[in-house]
């Protein structure tokens, strides 16, 4: 295989650049990742030059998320994979040359997103976040009855790394999961039941947590309408790290406000950012992060999207099927 021009766009580390490297030492690399680790002192990082369209153009393979109008015209780009899990910006006409392939980085973001998604489940359960807010006005008084993850039916919206991760860890405190997914599949060993989304409307009622983990496409859009939201259970949970625009924000701030529905945890909203004025801040019961679950935050995500490359980038010489490969079409990873 001739030699390829590699462009490296996270953040990396000496070790990383060190691992990509060695997994093609026949081709060129060029690391413009910046220095935001998060998870670490900016002197860990590689001080990289800033991005510039010549990088690009100059690029037959690509690792990172950049402006999908930088990627529009690049004849070279024979493959870029995402740092992210969500590839909406790529997948749709004219971003990528047609015959260019696009795989995502699938199996990076479980660990740190179920995590997130547990920790805003219980404080939710527990009222943790009313105590907060009770605790800055100094007033010691219970705020009432709590609720467990065991024993309650958790109904995960989308079963892939993100979503499966989260199964496992409610089924081992204890729950009943059902799963539902776009496509049939056997059921897996932390799911008691697994379900097509055509059967969503009869599973909403039976949840007291729903957890959309779906990714953002044109078909997931609006997915969790006003409608769907008055078909839950009352006093059910609502988690949200999908995308913002898959629920619908102004139904869900009517059923936090009225009490129908006892929490929601979003990592993602709609509109996002969400503006300093929003009702939603105002929420006692919506815990509301900014779209902080996954990216660098915790260093074992961004390893993974690492290991993920590299292993990509063995393949890819090798002339075997990437991993993570993306179907156009849906914006899904296809399956194996």
């Amino acid at each position: 295989m001739n030699t390829k021009h590699v462009l490296v766009t996270i953040p990396v580390e000496e070790s990383h650049v060190k691992q990509l490297q060695d997994a093609a030492p026949q081709w060129e690399f060029r690391f413009r990742g910046g220095d935001n680790l998060i998870y670490a002192p900016r002197e860990r990082a590689v001080q990289c030059p800033p991005l510039s369209q010549e990088d690009v153009d100059w690029a037959n393979v690509l690792l990172g998320n950049v402006p999908p109008a930088m990627l529009s015209g690049s004849p070279a780009l024979e493959w870029v994979q995402t740092g992210s899990a969500g590839v909406g910006d790529y997948i749709k006409p004219g971003v990528l040359a047609p015959d260019a392939l696009l795989t995502n980085a699938t199996g990076a973001y479980g660990l740190a997103i179920a995590e997130h998604m547990l920790g805003m489940l219980l404080m939710l359960l527990k009222k943790l976040e009313l105590y907060r807010d009770a605790q800055r006005t100094g007033a010691w008084q219970s705020q009432g009855a709590v609720k467990a993850v065991y024993g309650s039916t958790v109904l995960v919206l989308g079963m892939g790394d993100i979503g499966g991760e989260f199964g496992r860890r409610c089924k081992a405190l204890g729950a009943k999961v059902i799963g539902v997914r776009r496509s049939p599949r056997p059921c897996p060993d932390y799911a008691d039941e697994v379900h097509l989304l055509a059967d969503l409307d009869q599973l909403l009622p039976q949840a007291d947590v729903v957890a959309v983990t779906l990714p953002g496409t044109e078909a997931t859009r609006g997915l969790m309408d006003r409608e769907r939201l008055a078909k839950m259970k009352e006093g059910a949970v609502l988690l949200n790290v999908g995308r913002g625009f898959i629920v619908d924000t102004e139904a869900l701030c009517d059923a936090l406000e009225s009490g129908r529905l006892a929490g929601a945890g979003l990592d993602v909203t709609d509109p996002e950012p969400l503006p300093a004025g929003h009702r939603l801040w105002n929420i006692p019961t919506a815990v509301v992060t900014p779209h902080v679950s996954g990216h660098y935050h915790l260093r074992e995500t961004h390893q993974r999207i690492v290991n993920i490359f590299a292993e990509n980038l063995r393949r890819f010489q090798a002339g075997e099927p990437l991993r993570n490969q993306v179907d156009f079409a849906t914006g899904y990873r296809r399956l194996p």
